[in-house]
């Protein structure tokens, strides 16, 4: 044998190991990806608290009825929780878009957004108000990082926690450029993501226990023998108008006024990604809001694309406020 192989061997051994790890949760090709590398990141904002049912609730009432809720106490009074909880709180909330900061750095304020769902759905009885917070959080690179990269880049079919946790330390250095992630904060991330989409006993799930993020009923992340899997969600409890609001949030980030039914299927941010969704179920979605006027489909001589309705001004908040009021 030659005596360089002696040495050689045992690297190409470890690298056909480290290749065969990557390959678990990655499939052939990459996700295309909307606009420039992640300049901005955030890790564990959450204070590794989840979203709760009720929080949302507590939440807006408290930023309606007062500004400066966040400011005393970080809002742990006014909400009934603990400091950290309420700074969950307080982060789950802008990070969704419900709340923003205003020119008194202590005060906060309701957006339009925020003001719509208090005012049609302040109790979260409709799906469609938990949709809204998903597809903001996950479309959000810069304050939610981690959730952005779990549903926009991984394209694994089924992963340990392990898995998750070492694929998600790749990805943060290919789409921030950055190789010093502390571990640690991203392990933490990596958790609360399965908590809050996922939970153990589906047979003895109780709908009072406040412990269980109300997330994990859009049927997006099974668990399974210690493994997890993506899933497409029950088509039944989601709207063509979590489709639409998303199709509309890609044409404005993009300044455009028409999108490849592929790019809403791979690229990150459409519906493809952010909702699971398989071609079959995507078309059947762009057809049903086609048929409603609200997008137009052209899939002559294989064209396969989406076109904004011109006559109407509508954008993300217009689809939202349509939802309510139909």
């Amino acid at each position: 044998m030659c005596p360089l192989w002696r040495v050689c061997q045992p690297l190409c051994r470890w690298l056909l190991h480290q290749k065969s790890a990557g390959n678990k949760t990655r499939k052939k090709g990459r996700v295309r990806r909307m606009g420039a590398m992640i300049k901005k990141i955030r890790l564990k904002g959450h204070e590794t608290f989840i979203l709760r049912e009720g929080w949302l609730t507590k939440g807006l009432a408290a930023a309606e009825k007062d500004g400066t809720v966040f400011s005393k106490n970080s809002g742990a009074d006014a909400l009934g929780v603990g400091t950290n909880m309420a700074k969950a709180i307080r982060y789950w909330m802008q990070s969704a878009g419900f709340i923003g900061k205003t020119e008194n750095r202590a005060a906060v304020k309701l957006e339009l957004l925020g003001q719509l769902v208090y005012q049609k759905d302040p109790y979260f009885e409709d799906d469609f108000s938990y949709w809204l917070v998903h597809m903001n959080l996950v479309t959000n690179a810069e304050a939610v990082t981690s959730w952005y990269l779990f549903f926009n880049t991984l394209q694994a079919e089924e992963f340990t926690r392990t898995e998750l946790e070492d694929y998600m330390m790749r990805e943060y250095a290919v789409e921030t450029g950055r190789t010093e992630i502390p571990r640690r904060s991203l392990a933490d991330d990596c958790s609360a993501i399965l908590r809050m989409y996922s939970r153990d006993h589906v047979e003895d799930y109780d709908p009072e226990d406040k412990s269980i993020s109300p997330f994990a009923h859009l049927g997006l992340l099974k668990l399974d023998g210690g493994k997890y899997r993506k899933s497409q969600p029950n088509l039944k409890r989601l709207s063509p108008f979590a489709v639409w609001y998303l199709i509309e949030k890609m044409w404005e980030e993009n300044k455009t006024n028409s999108i490849s039914i592929a790019s809403l299927l791979e690229d990150a941010k459409g519906p493809g990604k952010v909702l699971q969704l398989k071609r079959a179920a995507l078309n059947e979605y762009l057809d049903k809001l086609d048929n409603y006027g609200y997008i137009r489909l052209n899939r002559t001589a294989g064209l396969d694309m989406v076109y904004k309705n011109e006559e109407k001004k509508w954008g993300p908040y217009e689809v939202a406020e349509l939802y309510y009021e139909k």
